[in-house]
């Protein structure tokens, strides 16, 4: 006579095999330790597919300010702005007068690739910017206003018209290439500040990146400014 085994039996007769198909249990996660380095993230580089730079060199940067001195008055401003800040053009041209803080130094951007809205960021930037600004856009006496210049746009162009004015100044000093553009100037500001020796949690929040692996690409830089990197590690 046969005899069946009890469910319960069953069971503990295949505990440690796997069905067919099943899929193995996952292992144990250990208690996680710390982080590795940042790396850079692969959806931002330095240079395009052809190798060519994407990133103004400091050259480039003292050669397109001296070019947007002979500008329009708002256009030098603008580009002023953008080197010094080293903000997106869609977040420079969202400036209002009451953003610009006089008396701390520091412009203060809302980051608009942000998911939510109404996060801001203060960059400190040279006295000769916000002299500048003070002096082209009046914002002392836009801040005198009941307002306090909050309606009042320093630069109400749209982004094309932006873009060609910096453009306009970059072609004047023949600057041509990928680096050529608003954002060149961005990669620029990052390669100078990470060449300066600033930590790159603060490049990070002045740059309003989410990550701090998308800050790390400025640690790859090159030529001139790695030189500069290297000298401090020979002295």
């Amino acid at each position: 006579m046969t005899r069946r085994l009890a469910p319960a039996q069953r069971t503990h007769s295949t505990k440690g095999k796997i069905r067919a198909g099943a899929l193995p249990p996952r292992p144990r996660q250990g208690r996680a330790g710390p982080g590795p380095d940042p790396t850079p993230t692969a959806g931002l580089r330095l240079y395009t597919a052809e190798g060519a730079r994407k990133y103004v060199t400091s050259g480039e940067r003292a050669s397109f300010l001296a070019a947007a001195e002979r500008a329009d008055r708002q256009v030098r401003t603008l580009c002023m702005t953008l080197v010094y800040a080293g903000c997106r053009l869609s977040e420079a041209l969202a400036l209002t007068a009451n953003r610009i803080d006089l008396a701390a130094g520091v412009v203060v951007f809302e980051s608009l690739k942000k998911r939510r809205v109404n996060i801001y960021r203060a960059v400190p930037v040279p006295p000769a910017l916000l002299e500048a600004l003070d002096l082209v856009h009046g914002i002392r006496e836009l801040q005198a206003r009941r307002d306090k210049g909050r309606r009042e746009r320093l630069w109400p162009w749209s982004r094309m018209t932006g873009w060609r004015a910096v453009h306009g100044v970059m072609k004047a000093v023949g600057l041509e290439g990928p680096q050529a553009s608003p954002k060149g100037l961005r990669h620029g500001f990052g390669v100078a500040a990470v060449s300066a020796g600033i930590p790159l949690n603060l490049v990070q929040k002045w740059l309003g990146h989410a990550q701090l692996t998308t800050t790390a690409i400025y640690a790859d830089a090159v030529g001139a400014e790695e030189k500069d990197i290297a000298r401090r590690m020979w002295a």
